[in-house]
C-alpha cells in the first residue's frame, strides 16, 4: 500500500496500541478499525450512502453509519428476522449477550429453527454496522436502538413496553416502598435499590409465579389483554378491584392520571420469555399455483409478446400528427387517457401502462413548443425499423430499469393532488427492485410454474417488512413502526411493495415476460438467470452486460413470434383480410389505402371512399392502386372494389382548392352551380368569381373538410395550378433522451470504487491515529498542529534529509482542514514535495498552508 517501511504504520498497531491485540472494540469505530478490508468493502457494498463523499477515516465513517438518516436506509434494507433480531436488542439490557438475545428470540421452551438462523442475523446487523461488539458484549448502534426502543410516540413492533425502571423513574418513593411492600417485598431505604428488587421479582420466573398464583383471575385477563400489546391501558379514575390489584403490586404502573403500562419485565414473563409472539426465521416459500409445460409459457409469452409491439405501434401510429395537449402542471389529462383506452380498447390503466411504456422506452415526448403536446420521438422511426424481437428488448429492457408506476395514476399525492399519466410525480424508487425481484422469485420455481400471488407478496414482505411501510405512507418516517406481528404495518396486502409487486405480474403478462404466470425463456435470458432444460455454459448469465443480456432475449424470442407475411385476401364485401403480421411496407401502405375494422390473429382492412381517397391525396394514381392490390392479394382483385378504385379517381382532383382566403376551381360551371345551391355550403361564405372559380371565406384545409362532407372528392392545388400531394409526413418532436430512473440513494459502487474508497480510509485513518511526539505544549485533541513557519521549515528539511515521515495540518485553497502523514522529499521555494501516505501518491504542498508539523513518535518511525 505504499507506507510499508514507514515506521510499523499499519492498522494491526494501532488496533494493539495500550489494550492489546485481543482488547474487545470500545466504540464502533474500533470494531470498523479491527476488520479486514473485506469487511469494509462489505459494508459500503450494503450501505452506499456512506460513500458520499468518501470518509476522510474511520471515525468519520462510523460517525456517519450512526446517522439517523443512514440507519433507517439500513434498517428498511433488512429481512423480517434480522429486524425482529435488531427489535429485540433494543429491548434488551446493553450491552447484551448472546444467549440474552437468543432468549428473547426463541423463549423458555427454546427454538432450534431460530437457533439456527440467528448467527446469520447478527453476522448480518455487525456487516452493516447496525450492531458492534463481540457476542458477550453485543450493542446495537445507539441510533437504532432510539428507532427501535418501545416509547410512547413510537410503540414497539415487540408489543413490549417501558422497563420498570423507565416507568418508575417520575414516582414518588413513598409510592415506591407501597408498591414493593405490596408485592411481598422488604422495604428499601432509598428509591434505586426498590426499584432493582421489584425489577429482580419480575425477572425470578419462580417468584413471578408465585406472585401471579394469588391474582384474580379478572386480573390475569387484564393482563392477557396487554401482554401482546399495546401495552398501554386507559384506566378511570376509580379502577376495578382486579386493575387495582395490579397497580399495587406493580403489575400494572401508572403513566398518567388515566393510562396504565404493563412493564417489560411482566410482559416477558407472561410471554415466556419471548419478545415477539411470532418470529420468523425462515422465509416463507413461494407456492406453485399452477404448471405447465415450458413450451407452452414461451409461446403464451411470445403471442403477448407480438400485441405489446402490436399495441404500441398502434398507440404511436395514432399520435403521429400529434398527440393531446400536456397539462399546465405535466402529465395527460383524464379525458385524453380516455380516449387512449378507447382508442386501444383496453382499460384505463392498461393504456397508463401503455403511455409511460413508451415514454420510459424513449418512444414518446413532448414537443417543447408553445403549445406543448406529446407526439413520437424520432427513436420511434429507429425503433420501427428494427426487427420485431429486438423492437420487444428495446421496451423490456427500460421498463425493468424504469422507477415509473403507472398504477399510481388516478390516486392522489400527499398534498391531494391528483396524479397524471406521464406526469412528474409517479415515479417511486422501490419499484425496479421490487420487479427484479418478482421476475427472480418466479425464477426459483420449477420451468413453467406459475407462481401463487399471495405467497408471493408474503414473501416479499418478509424481505423487506420496514420498506413497504414506509413507502405505503409516502414518507420514509423514522422506519420504528414497522415490522409488526400477526398483521400489523406491513403485513396489509395494500402496502406499497406489494402493489408494486402486483402491478409487476400484471405488467409482465403484459409485455410477454411471463406466460401464463410463468416466467418465459426470453425473461431469463434477459435477467442474465440459467435458462430452463437445454442450457449451455454461454447460457448461464452471470456477469453477462445488460445489453448483451437484452441480445440473448431476443434471439430467444425471435423463432417464436409468428413470421410477417407478405400479401393479403381481397375480399368481394370491399374487405381486405391479412392473415398474419404484414411486412412493414406492406402494413404502411394499406393502413394508408384502408381502415382497420378487427384486429386479432387476422387483421381485417376495410375499403372506403375515404380511404381511398386518402391513398389518392398521398400521391398514388388509380393505375398505382390496382396495381399495388394485385401484387399483394393471393385472391382475384373483386369488381367491386376496382370499381371503387376507378370511381374515387374520377372525381378525384375534379374540383380544385386554393388559397383566396380559398377558393374551388372547375372546368363544370355545372358542378359549382350546384355547389352553391347545396345549403350545407353556407358556412363556407362561397361566391362565385368567375363561371369556373368559386372564392371562399374559410381557409383552404377547412374548405377541402367541407367538400369532402358533402360528398366531393376536391384535390388542393399549389400556387402554380398543380395538384399538391399532401403526404401525411409524420410529426416528430426534436431529439429527446428517455427519462432516467429516479435512483433509490446512490448506486451500488463498483468493485473499483470500493477498493479506492477502503484505500482512501485507511490511508486517512492512519494519517489520523499516527502516534506523534508530544509537543511542549500539547494541542487541544482533534486539533491541527500549530507550529510557527521557522519550526515547520526546520522540522521538513530534516525529515527530507534523513528519509522519516511527519504528520502535518493541512488547509486547501477552499479552507477545507486535513490531517496527513507525508515523507518529505524535496524543500524549496516555498513548497514541499514529498510522499502523502494519505492519498498514496506524490504530492507537492505549499509551506504556507501548512499549520503545522510533529514528528511522529520514536516506534512509529
Amino acid at each position: 500500500m505504499g507506507i510499508g517501511g514507514i515506521g510499523g504504520l499499519d492498522r494491526e498497531a494501532h488496533v494493539a496500541e495500550g489494550t492489546g491485540a485481543a482488547a474487545a472494540p470500545r466504540t464502533l469505530a474500533e470494531a470498523l478499525r479491527a476488520r479486514g478490508d473485506e469487511g469494509l468493502a462489505a459494508l459500503l457494498r450494503a450501505r452506499p450512502d456512506l460513500l458520499n463523499p468518501v470518509p476522510n477515516d474511520l471515525t468519520q465513517l462510523a460517525t456517519r453509519a450512526g446517522t439517523r438518516g443512514s440507519v433507517v436506509r439500513a434498517l428498511e434494507r433488512l429481512d423480517r428476522f434480522a429486524l425482529q433480531t435488531a427489535e429485540a436488542l433494543a429491548v434488551a439490557p446493553d450491552p447484551a449477550p448472546y444467549p440474552v438475545l437468543l432468549g428473547l428470540l426463541t423463549g423458555d421452551e427454546g427454538d432450534a429453527t431460530i437457533g439456527a438462523a440467528l448467527p446469520g442475523a447478527v453476522a448480518l446487523l455487525r456487516e452493516q454496522a447496525l450492531v458492534w461488539g463481540e457476542d458477550d458484549r453485543l450493542r446495537l448502534v445507539r441510533t437504532a436502538r432510539e428507532l427501535l426502543s418501545p416509547s410512547p410516540q413510537h410503540p414497539s413492533p415487540t408489543g413490549l413496553g417501558p422497563t420498570v425502571a423507565e416507568a418508575t423513574s417520575g414516582m414518588s418513593p413513598g409510592r415506591v416502598q407501597e408498591i414493593i411492600g405490596a408485592a411481598g417485598l422488604a422495604a428499601t431505604h432509598d428509591p434505586v435499590s426498590a426499584v432493582a428488587a421489584l425489577t429482580g421479582l419480575f425477572t425470578d420466573r419462580a417468584r413471578m409465579g408465585a406472585l401471579l398464583d394469588e391474582a384474580p383471575p379478572e386480573a390475569l385477563a387484564v393482563l392477557d389483554r396487554l401482554v401482546w400489546g399495546p401495552p398501554y391501558g386507559e384506566v378511570t379514575a376509580n379502577p376495578a378491584p382486579p386493575v387495582r390489584w395490579l397497580r399495587d403490586r406493580g403489575l400494572l404502573l401508572p403513566v398518567s392520571a388515566r393510562t396504565m403500562v404493563l412493564p417489560r419485565e411482566v410482559a416477558l414473563h407472561l410471554r415466556g420469555g419471548r419478545a415477539h409472539r411470532a418470529p420468523e426465521p425462515v422465509a416463507p416459500e413461494v407456492a406453485v399455483l399452477r404448471e405447465h409445460r415450458p413450451q407452452v409459457v414461451d409461446g403464451a409469452a411470445a403471442g403477448q409478446a407480438y400485441t405489446a409491439l402490436a399495441t404500441v405501434e398502434e398507440l404511436l401510429k395514432s399520435w403521429d400528427k400529434g398527440g393531446p395537449q400536456v397539462l399546465r402542471a405535466g402529465g395527460l389529462s383524464v379525458r385524453d387517457l380516455r380516449r387512449t383506452a378507447a382508442a386501444l380498447d383496453v382499460t384505463e390503466q392498461v393504456a397508463a401502462f401503455w403511455l409511460e411504456l413508451c415514454h420510459g422506452a424513449g418512444l414518446l415526448a413532448s414537443d417543447g413548443e408553445a403549445d406543448e403536446r406529446y407526439a413520437p420521438t424520432p427513436a420511434y422511426d429507429d425503433w420501427l425499423d428494427l426487427p420485431p424481437a429486438e423492437r420487444w428488448a428495446r421496451l423490456v429492457a427500460p421498463w425493468l430499469a424504469s422507477t415509473r408506476t403507472p398504477g399510481l395514476a388516478g390516486g392522489q399525492d400527499a398534498k391531494g393532488r391528483a396524479l397524471s399519466v406521464l406526469g412528474p410525480d409517479l415515479d417511486r424508487a422501490a419499484a425496479p427492485e421490487v420487479r427484479h425481484r418478482v421476475l427472480g422469485l418466479l425464477a426459483t420455481l420449477p420451468p413453467g410454474a406459475a407462481a401463487d400471488p399471495e405467497t408471493l407478496f408474503a414473501r416479499l414482505r418478509w424481505e423487506r417488512p420496514l420498506r413497504g411501510a414506509a413507502g405505503a405512507s409516502g414518507a420514509g418516517g423514522s422506519g420504528a413502526g414497522g415490522s409488526g406481528d400477526e398483521g400489523a404495518g406491513p403485513s396489509l396486502p395494500d402496502d406499497l411493495r406489494s402493489r408494486l409487486a402486483r402491478w409487476s405480474l400484471a405488467e409482465a403478462e403484459l409485455l410477454g415476460l411471463t406466460g401464463r404466470g410463468a416466467l418465459s425463456a426470453p425473461a431469463r435470458a434477459l435477467l442474465n438467470l440459467p435458462l430452463a432444460e437445454a442450457a449451455s455454459p454461454a447460457d448461464e448469465g452471470g456477469g453477462v452486460e445488460e445489453s448483451v443480456a437484452a441480445e440473448r432475449a431476443a434471439t430467444l424470442l425471435a423463432p417464436l413470434l409468428p413470421e410477417a407475411v407478405d400479401h393479403v385476401l381481397l375480399q368481394a364485401d370491399l374487405t381486405a383480410v391479412a392473415p398474419g403480421p404484414l411486412r412493414r411496407p406492406l402494413a404502411d401502405a394499406l393502413a394508408v389505402l384502408a381502415d382497420v375494422e378487427s384486429k386479432g390473429g387476422a387483421t381485417v382492412y376495410r375499403f372506403t371512399p375515404g380511404s381511398v381517397r386518402r391513398a389518392l391525396d398521398s400521391g398514388l394514381a388509380a393505375s398505382d392502386v390496382h396495381a399495388f392490390l394485385a401484387a399483394h392479394s393471393r385472391t382475384p382483385v373483386p369488381q367491386p372494389l376496382a370499381y371503387l378504385v376507378d370511381d374515387v379517381a374520377r372525381r378525384h382532383g375534379h374540383l380544385r382548392v386554393g388559397a383566396a382566403s380559398a377558393y374551388v376551381r372547375c372546368d363544370d360551371d355545372a358542378v359549382l352551380g350546384e355547389i352553391l345551391a347545396d345549403r350545407r355550403s353556407a358556412a363556407l361564405g362561397l361566391r362565385r368569381l368567375a363561371p369556373t372559380v368559386l372564392a371562399a371565406q374559410t381557409d383552404p384545409a377547412s374548405l377541402l373538410d367541407g367538400l369532402r362532407a358533402m360528398g366531393y372528392a376536391p384535390a388542393a392545388e399549389s400556387a402554380e395550378g398543380d395538384v399538391l400531394v399532401t403526404r401525411a409526413d409524420a410529426y416528430r418532436t426534436p431529439a429527446r433522451t428517455a427519462p432516467v430512473p429516479v435512483p433509490d440513494g446512490p448506486p451500488a459502487p463498483d468493485a473499483t470504487l470500493l477498493g479506492a474508497a477502503v484505500k482512501a480510509i485507511r490511508a486517512g485513518d492512519r494519517a489520523a491515529t499516527a502516534v506523534r511526539r508530544e509537543p511542549s505544549a500539547p494541542a487541544p485533541a482533534g486539533s491541527l498542529p500549530r507550529t510557527s513557519s521557522a519550526e515547520t521549515l526546520a522540522t521538513v528539511q530534516a525529515a527530507a534529509m534523513t528519509g522519516s515521515a511527519v504528520w502535518i495540518g493541512y488547509v486547501n485553497a477552499d479552507g477545507a482542514a486535513s490531517q496527513r502523514v507525508i515523507a518529505p522529499v524535496r524543500v524549496e521555494g516555498g513548497f514541499v514535495t514529498g510522499y502523502d501516505h494519505t492519498a498514496d501518491e506524490m504530492r507537492t504542498y505549499p509551506l504556507h498552508r501548512i499549520t503545522g508539523v510533529a514528528e511522529l513518535a520514536d516506534d512509529q518511525v
